[in-house]
């Protein structure tokens, strides 16, 4: 990854897993990150983690990590973080929209009427939160005359995964990124659905370590939280990145194309093999 010491980086959700290691990986650019969170002590959630311990890992990666305690589903806080952005730089490169909001039932099986209702929660913090903070964003992406605005998403945007709560949710993200994309076109933001494969994450490797026999296999196909911010960095100084704007790309794909290996040197799996194909939308504008 090269360096960058100009750019400007906001990723949502960055107390611990995937948001973490992106901000990390981003960092390492020598970016300035905003790391955003409801995590600001250890204890403040079941898993560990902070959005200072985060902007600390962003600042020892080589770039210069600030942390902003930040609940998304609360839109007047969702708009300070971005006055303060716009105080502080008056741009913004790149846009990670990351915050969700997982119920530790999420995995459990069963059909989605004996789930807990809250299941429903990751369509207010995981997709209208990505909405806000793009709108409070898009005045700071079109300062800088361009920019890259990326949700993280999963299969589960197109296949049964974990239920209709996540399906739904995911699948709102992907389509979304799709219609920012169209009305961003014309000031040269791209805006991208990640899906992501399985991350070795905070939350993951308690399940794994809990059962390490039963999972083994599964263990060795997951991608570390930093290879999506690997990616992101060579997907935004892409010169063809226009091209991608709009569309969901699977993120390990993403990585052949571009050069980009995992922290180990690994080179994950997509699994569209297993999973099946991206999901697509037509080209049709009508105004």
């Amino acid at each position: 990854m090269g360096l960058d010491k100009d750019r400007v980086v906001v990723v949502t959700g960055a107390s611990r897993g995937a948001g973490k290691g992106i901000a990390i990986a981003l960092g390492a650019t020598g970016a300035t990150v905003y790391v955003t969170g409801r995590s600001q002590r250890e204890g403040d959630a079941p898993l560990p983690g902070t959005v200072h311990a985060t902007a600390e890992a962003v600042t020892a990666a080589g770039g210069r990590g600030i942390a902003v305690h930040c609940d998304h589903a609360d839109d007047g806080q969702v708009r300070q973080l971005f006055e303060q952005v716009r105080e502080e730089q008056g741009r913004l490169d790149i846009l990670v929209n990351n915050a969700t909001s997982l119920h530790d039932a999420l995995t459990d099986t069963g059909p989605f009427w004996e789930k807990p209702l809250e299941l429903t929660d990751i369509w207010n913090v995981g997709m209208r939160s990505h909405y806000t903070a793009t709108w409070y964003a898009a005045p700071l992406l079109l300062a800088a005359g361009g920019g890259l605005v990326v949700n993280t998403s999963s299969f589960g945007g197109r296949i049964y995964m974990h239920g209709p709560a996540y399906g739904a949710g995911k699948a709102a993200v992907d389509k979304m990124s799709h219609d920012m994309a169209v009305d961003f076109g014309p000031h040269n933001v791209a805006v991208v659905s990640i899906w992501m494969g399985l991350l070795m994450t905070e939350r993951t490797r308690r399940v794994f370590e809990a059962e390490p026999d039963k999972y083994a296999e599964l263990a060795a196909t997951t991608e570390s939280p930093e290879f999506t911010g690997r990616i992101i960095d060579a997907l935004a100084r892409d010169p063809g990145l226009m091209e991608k704007s709009g569309k969901v790309w699977i993120g390990a794909e993403l990585a052949v194309e571009y050069g980009v290996v995992d922290s180990d040197g690994s080179q994950p799996p997509s699994h569209r093999a297993f999973f099946g194909e991206t999901t697509t939308f037509g080209d049709a504008v009508v105004e």
